[in-house]
């Protein structure tokens, strides 16, 4: 079967699994291949394009040993370091983010789990935004528990999120202070509250490309929302340093296999952005039909939000 034939059936409702042929994904051109993934996502998500906005809300001292990241004890990096941010610069920054037309406003922590005195004033803020905005709310805390994740869901928070990073196989690679299974087990409670399960994760980490298929597949079988994947932006003081950043090509079949995997989620663009053509025009035509998206990235600035919006006006999404 060729790939434009695959996306036809796709549209159809025939989904992918670990029955198939995979090979396909990595031996056809890529440009037919974008160009049907691009029609999937026209079909089951359509023209608008889910925009999100995050702030770090607790910076520096995660004790999990995460090889590509900036925030571990375990790496040498200039990361800045605080506790839980004062609940008016959140708010304002909230706000901000809805006046510019985002669809979604999170709070990102540093840490295994967000808990204790800090988690209280996570909640405490979620709720005034909640009464005072009308924008959507999503929360990135670690590792909570099913009762945590029922009080932020009663404090407005929609939708959650929580990447399983890569594969299965590649995972203890890449993190050994927590486990993968670790990882789903959250996902699945996240999905029983009944909220927006974002995941997804970072490739260019040293993976091969069956590791990227499997967690295509991986987060098809969870029923994940929202998958955010992220392009390695390797930083100074990470194990992952020297590790050389992705071609473009690679990044946009990647986006491409993961819709044909994924047909009904939002394919996010993340980290990594600065290595598309124009911030991602490419990548919306080959499958990706939300972003991250303004200036508060944890690590590695992104567009700003105005360029974004007149980037995808251009491309005729709304």
């Amino acid at each position: 079967m060729d790939i434009t034939t695959l996306a036809e059936e796709i549209m159809k409702g025939r989904r992918i699994s670990r029955q198939d042929d995979l090979d396909l994904f990595l031996t056809c051109d890529l440009k037919e291949l974008c160009e049907g993934a691009d029609r999937i996502r026209a079909c089951f998500v359509g023209d608008k394009v889910d925009l999100c906005s995050i702030i770090n809300g607790r910076s520096g001292r995660c004790p999990e040993d995460c090889k590509y990241c900036a925030q571990s004890v375990h790496n040498c990096t200039d990361c800045e370091t605080y506790d839980f941010l004062p609940e008016d610069t959140i708010i304002n920054a909230c706000k901000l983010n809805e006046r510019e037309g985002v669809d979604r406003f999170s709070i990102v922590t540093s840490g295994r789990a967000l808990s204790g005195e800090e988690f209280q004033k996570a909640l405490h803020v979620y709720e005034t935004m909640h009464q005072t905005c009308k924008i959507d709310l999503c929360a990135s805390m670690g590792f909570l528990t099913a009762e945590q994740l029922h009080r932020l869901h009663q404090a407005g928070v929609t939708s959650y999120h929580h990447n399983i990073e890569t594969s299965r196989r590649y995972f203890p690679h890449i993190c050994t202070t927590h486990t993968y299974d670790q990882k789903v087990e959250t996902l699945r409670l996240v999905k029983a509250e009944g909220m927006c399960a974002c995941s997804g994760g970072i490739i260019g980490m040293g993976e091969d490309w069956e590791d990227r298929l499997d967690m295509a597949l991986s987060l098809a079988e969870l029923g994940i929302d929202s998958i955010p994947l992220n392009a390695l932006m390797p930083i100074p003081g990470t194990p992952l340093e020297h590790q050389q950043p992705l071609k473009e090509d690679d990044i946009l079949r990647t986006i491409a296999f993961f819709r044909y995997i994924n047909p009904r989620a939002n394919i996010r663009l993340a980290a990594g952005r600065a290595l598309l053509t124009n911030d991602g025009e490419r990548a919306f035509r080959s499958g990706a039909s939300a972003s991250i998206t303004g200036n508060m990235l944890t690590t590695t600035a992104c567009a700003t939000i105005r360029s974004d919006r007149d980037m995808l006006r251009r491309l005729g999404r709304r």
